[in-house]
């Protein structure tokens, strides 16, 4: 039955306007970084948060909206979650600010908490230095808890872009193995973070206290992975041993392939293809 949901809902991704031209980094690679799909409680309420105080831009998918940051895609659904991200796998996601002192200072404005100190409990208020990366951090509650950081990156040529997702695992080493031999991710470091980069995205692994908890039904419920070649890639990674809860299918009306499964530790994943050229 929720194959035939997720199918369906494929086949309404059909759109007038090219939404997905903000996903530059799909020419970097054969896998880069596709999507957010968040379960809210309110989709205006996200919207307020996320075009309002980020500035992005609102486009449609046949009925479906979606909202368009460079390198990212958000998709809102309108389902209670059954709880915060910040006990999960991916405790938060990581976006770039040119100027995050005005940003921060736009948000406090508007309500939304800045957790920095919370999240980080040395930082000494709202912005956080982190001399190792040449930035400034800062941790903002978006509703129904989502966590956000926000990462300055003076140099961008924009005002807002996707930066990174935040893993915590019990298991770091085998977390980024993972990503590194499954989707080819290039192992690194991200400052003192042991990490991993694909085209739009750093992935970031930090420890969690006992295992941290599945994503699926959360406020953000799966990432997306825009992939050229997904049936190959899909067949191979069967061949590892990976099960899919959603097999490859091409949804042809559209000429979007999609598939569902979930990483080891319990985060839920779509990988697409086609999503860029829609």
């Amino acid at each position: 039955m929720r194959a035939a949901i997720i199918a369906a809902a494929a086949i309404a991704l059909v759109s007038t306007s090219p939404a997905s031209s903000q996903l530059h980094a799909a020419k970097e690679g054969p896998i880069s970084i596709g999507h957010h799909h968040f379960n809210v409680t309110s989709v205006a309420e996200h919207k307020r948060f996320w075009v309002d105080q980020l500035g992005a831009e609102v486009d449609s998918l046949g009925p479906l909206e979606v909202l368009k940051l460079p390198n990212l895609i958000v998709i809102l659904r309108e389902r209670t979650p059954s709880g915060s991200n910040r006990p999960s796998t991916v405790n938060h996601i990581g976006l770039q600010v040119r100027d995050i002192e005005a940003m921060v200072a736009k948000l406090k404005a508007a309500g939304y908490p800045i957790v920095t100190q919370e999240q980080i409990p040395a930082a000494a208020g709202d912005l956080m230095p982190i001399p190792d990366q040449n930035t400034r951090v800062a941790f903002v509650l978006a509703p129904d808890e989502m966590n956000v950081e926000l990462f300055e990156n003076t140099d961008l040529d924009v005002e807002v872009a996707n930066h990174h997702i935040h893993f915590y695992t019990a298991d770091i080493e085998g977390m980024k193995a993972w990503y590194v031999e499954h989707l080819g991710a290039a192992p690194g470091m991200r400052g003192t973070f042991q990490a991993a980069d694909l085209p739009g995205v750093n992935l970031t692994f930090s420890p969690s206290e006992g295992e941290a908890q599945a994503t699926e039904g959360r406020v953000l419920d799966h990432i997306g992975f825009e992939v050229d070649g997904l049936e190959a890639l899909c067949k191979k990674m069967e061949a590892e041993g990976i099960e899919f809860s959603v097999p490859y299918r091409k949804i042809d009306a559209i000429g979007l392939g999609i598939a569902f499964f979930t990483d080891p530790w319990g985060t839920y994943i779509e990988l697409t293809e086609g999503l860029d050229a829609l």
